[in-house]
């Protein structure tokens, strides 16, 4: 059972999780609660690495060690996991709180944002054996130098996945504040419909395109270990959204759900060579930079020149300008142009039914064409169909595409 930062932002909504915890004890289960830091905490400790690290008049240009960010904020989660245990025992449940270098949770050496490479549950096993439950600080784990390491965004859902995976658990369930996952944002689109089930993979691809519900990283653990995710509400009993294999849904519709990522940009990169290196000359600089880009198309060449235009996340675009200025400065990359589009949206149809069912970009084109949509770019997979619109019309996009594939209906 993992809880999120909002479902523990305080002692009264610990409390609340603790009996969640305790009704699933007294249904005969050994449990491993992970827990988050309390909502904000961990922008809060954040900001103090960065004032201490970079005090007025400091000449350090805004660098910290990694280890000690790494040290200071992994403290949130050791809170979080020292009182969720107090509360357990408060309910007659035993349970004791592990930090991540406690159980080890052993990871690379990439302080900040470090990967998991094992986990061993010898000691957490002794402790079930004796009738004890394990409260489980997220987020953190132990680097091949000794020292605490944080897994980076999403790292708390990623533990409890990992964990699920290293202790066989029958289910990992993620306790946020929605009660599970949607055909898209109820919020702009109010005949949105509750999932009672998703594919592993249609969930990876709604999680990177933008819907928030999970961590692209935690999916992408389910999915390889098989690990069955329920997605509940940590502030009521519904029945929420579990996101399993394939085989396990009965009748996949062709589409299941509408995702937009409303800060996208769209650049080109124009007058460069038609050869071959070329794409590598501009998107290897890029990936050096560590800007993850979408959506790719090369136009047509004409005179020995072509124009190659990318999507990525609006925040990025002035790292991806002095990436590539520095690569063209460098000799490795020439170009004539370079255009920037910060004000477009992106919209997609997931569906793992699209492998055996065709027309549906067809269908897709026409409710968009119907409502005056203009698609700039687009870009497939077997299980989706992404388009770059301008921003403003990227509500009318969700709701019309919602309504093509008749997603409120179950």
């Amino acid at each position: 059972m993992k809880f999120g930062g909002t479902s523990v932002a305080d002692l009264d909504r610990i409390r609340a999780a603790a009996l969640k915890v305790k009704r699933e004890v007294d249904a005969g289960y050994e449990v491993a609660v992970v827990v988050s830091a309390m909502s904000g905490k961990t922008n809060e400790l954040v900001a103090w690495v960065r004032d201490a690290a970079n005090p007025p008049g400091s000449n350090s240009g805004g660098f910290y060690d990694a280890r000690e960010y790494d040290a200071v904020v992994a403290s949130g989660e050791q809170v979080t996991s020292g009182l969720m245990a107090l509360a357990l025992q408060e309910l007659g449940v035993p349970a004791r709180s592990w930090q991540g270098w406690q159980v080890p949770l052993k990871t690379t050496g990439a302080h900040g944002a470090a990967r998991i490479e094992d986990i061993d549950t010898t000691r957490l096993d002794q402790k079930f054996a004796e009738g004890l439950h394990a409260v489980i600080a997220g987020f953190q784990g132990i680097g091949p130098d000794g020292r605490i390491s944080t897994l980076g965004r999403g790292g708390s859902d990623t533990s409890a996945v990992a964990f699920a995976a290293a202790l066989g658990a029958e289910r990992c369930d993620i306790y946020t504040d929605v009660d599970g996952v949607y055909t898209t944002d109820p919020r702009v689109e109010r005949k949105a419909r509750k999932l009672d089930r998703i594919a592993y993979e249609e969930m990876l691809e709604l999680a990177s395109l933008g819907a928030k519900v999970l961590q692209t990283r935690s999916v992408e653990l389910a999915l390889r270990y098989k690990v069955r995710l329920m997605v509940r509400s940590s502030f009521n009993d519904e029945p929420g959204t579990l996101v399993c294999d394939e085989e396990e849904i009965m009748e996949s519709k062709v589409v299941s759900g509408v995702a937009f990522s409303r800060d996208e940009a769209k650049v080109t990169v124009a007058g460069v060579e038609d050869r071959p290196g070329v794409a590598a000359a501009i998107f290897g600089p890029l990936a050096e930079a560590g800007i993850n880009v979408d959506m790719i198309v090369q136009n047509i060449s004409a005179e020995g020149l072509t124009d190659m235009t990318f999507s990525l996340p609006t925040d990025d675009i002035a790292k991806a300008r002095k990436a590539l200025e520095a690569a063209q400065a460098s000799g490795a990359l020439k170009f004539r142009t370079l255009i920037a589009d910060t004000d477009v949206s992106k919209v997609s149809v997931v569906g793992i039914g699209m492998r055996s069912h065709a027309g549906v970009a067809k269908k897709m084109f026409e409710a968009l064409a119907r409502e005056g949509v203009n698609l700039k770019v687009v870009a497939t997979s077997e299980i989706k169909i992404s388009v770059l619109v301008d921003r403003k019309y990227m509500e009318l996009a969700v709701q019309a595409l919602h309504d093509a594939f008749e997603l409120e209906k179950d």
